[in-house]
């Protein structure tokens, strides 16, 4: 009977690999120091008037490429109330070329319209891989960050 049992075991037996238990460790660190940048929108000249009784000798307002003319005014009715206003804004100048040397620019134009972002200071940022503990980071300057993650898989019978 044990022969018979021994014999049955071998046709049924199932087979156990190690091949199908996988596991799968990532460490990683990412370090980031922000840049600096400059975004700046060139802004038009403008013109504009408003009054009564009042009336000009000559033109006046926006002459050719956005320069102010003036023109001489003088009361419409003399001895009348008037009321005269003007407002200009002057437009940006085209600036054509700009110079940079290391990759910064050393005098940036900085139109009408401007947004200035200061780059990040590096400082003590660090961070470090080991082969037996998870990453560590170590915090940096002004805008900067840093990031380790350790990532642990594992699979049986994939």
């Amino acid at each position: 009977m044990k022969k018979l049992l021994l014999v049955f075991s071998l046709f049924f037996a199932i087979p156990v690999s190690a091949a199908e238990i996988t596991s799968k460790i990532t460490d990683s660190v990412q370090l980031t120091v922000q840049g600096a940048a400059i975004q700046s929108s060139r802004i038009g000249a403008t013109y504009s008037t408003s009054g009564s009784n009042v009336q000009f000798a000559g033109a006046f307002g926006l002459g050719a490429a956005g320069a102010y003319t003036d023109a001489s005014p003088s009361l419409s009715t003399a001895g009348q109330a008037y009321t005269f206003s003007e407002a200009y804004n002057a437009a940006d100048a085209i600036v054509t070329s700009a110079s940079a040397a290391s990759g910064t620019i050393a005098s940036p134009n900085l139109y009408g319209n401007s947004t200035t972002q200061l780059g990040g200071s590096a400082g003590t940022l660090a961070g470090t891989l080991s082969g037996t503990s998870v990453p560590t980071v170590t915090a940096g300057g002004p805008g900067t960050t840093a990031t380790g993650q350790r990532t642990i898989e594992l699979s049986v019978f994939k």
